[in-house]
């Protein structure tokens, strides 16, 4: 039973395409005002966004409208973030920052659940995938950490402005607190949502290459 209601496919279209609109927006107003990280977030993002769609185009892999939206969202609303709503809005990182660990956490689960039901030998039960999703994330959110660690010396050194910054200790360990409860959720409620996904990509991907 599904937890939240799912887009039909042309509302997710739709709102996807407002936010690509958006983001462009925000990459015009980067090159009009002289704002790097502006042009460079909203560059990125957009390229993300277009991940849905070439998934279905190259892969045969049509993403279900909910994740597909779900994707869009996460770089949309970080692009936003990093636009000025990150120093103007308090809890704005904190939601963009569950928000994307969410997302990593269910390409986590993906991938651990196509296995599982891409071979017979390999059984996976409920509760090592949560502690596997958990795990993984907190993973990730400390490889981030440290890009954006690594960002910062280099733009001490070279005097560019950077994409990403930190800004000191009480805001790392709030980042990778508010990740965790992002891959909570996940672990808790990601497979009344993912599973169909992980058949998709068990059926097209690893289906394929065994053959």
């Amino acid at each position: 039973m599904r937890l939240l209601p799912r887009p039909s496919i042309r509302s997710q279209r739709r709102l996807t395409g407002a936010m690509q609109v958006l983001l462009i927006a925000i990459v015009a107003y980067g090159f009009l005002a002289g704002e790097q990280k502006a042009i460079s977030n909203g560059i990125i993002a957009f390229l993300v966004t277009l991940v849905p769609a070439t998934l279905e185009r190259r892969y045969d892999l049509p993403l279900d409208p909910w994740l597909a939206l779900w994707i869009t969202m996460a770089v949309f609303l970080h692009t936003v973030g990093s636009a000025g709503f990150y120093a103007r809005v308090e809890w704005w990182d904190h939601m963009t920052h569950a928000l994307s660990a969410s997302l990593v956490a269910a390409v986590g689960y993906t991938t651990l659940r196509a296995v599982d039901l891409h071979s017979d030998g390999i059984r996976i039960p409920p509760r090592f995938a949560f502690v596997f999703i958990v795990v993984v994330v907190l993973a990730f959110g400390v490889l981030w950490e440290l890009f954006e660690f690594g960002l910062d010396i280099v733009a001490t050194e070279t005097g560019i402005d950077m994409p990403l910054a930190q800004h000191g200790l009480e805001d790392t360990v709030k980042d990778l607190t508010y990740n965790t409860i992002g891959a909570i959720l996940v672990g808790l409620f990601g497979q009344a949502h993912l599973t169909g996904v992980a058949e998709l990509v068990r059926d097209r991907l690893l289906g394929s290459a065994a053959e």
